[in-house]
């Protein structure tokens, strides 16, 4: 597995290296004992989530706040996203940057975002389903989020018309009225 360094150095990119022949292919998606030697600690994933969305989703960005953070490794197993990552984290230089990687069935990249990002995504092939671990529980009580275009973040998005978002996403708070994560 190749691992692809991000310029936020918590947020990792993992590559697989794909066998594949006239039958079909063969990779191996996860392997917790290179993952913590990678990360260079451990981690424990509690919970596996499954999403689909349809072409101009856009969900996010989310987060929960401690005790129920939770760091993600993400891939898409159909179609493709635009999946982003924003350090949150208050104390940290990389404060209110981001990583933006497109993550696709073809390209099986994964991201790993940690416990104090805020993670979204942009869907641009027909549909698209994600799955992602989580280090922690989903804790409704917890959830936060945050304006998917904060004019101090400039996460710069795909263009592709009028994005699909849920009512919660178009009211999140600016990074700066957040909650704060740490």
């Amino acid at each position: 597995m190749n691992v692809i360094k991000t310029k936020i150095p918590e947020v990792l990119i993992f590559e697989p290296k794909i066998f594949g022949d006239e039958r079909g292919f063969f990779f191996e998606s996860f392997s917790q004992k290179y993952f913590n030697d990678i990360i260079g600690y451990p981690v424990n994933f509690v919970q596996d989530n499954h999403s689909q969305s349809s072409k101009g989703v856009l969900r996010g960005l989310h987060y929960q706040l401690p005790p129920y953070a939770q760091g993600k490794l993400v891939r898409c197993v159909v179609g493709e996203v635009f999946d982003v990552a924003v350090d949150i984290r208050r104390s940290s230089p990389t404060f209110g940057q981001w990583v933006g990687v497109n993550l696709s069935a073809e390209n099986k990249k994964q991201l790993w975002l940690p416990e104090g990002f805020a993670h979204g995504f942009l869907t641009l092939s027909e549909t698209a389903e994600l799955l992602y671990k989580t280090t922690n529980y989903y804790a409704p009580q917890y959830d936060r989020g945050i304006i998917w275009n904060d004019e101090t973040i400039k996460i710069e998005w795909p263009q592709l018309g009028d994005f699909i978002m849920s009512n919660k996403d178009l009211i999140q708070p600016l990074l700066n009225e957040s909650d704060d994560f740490l």
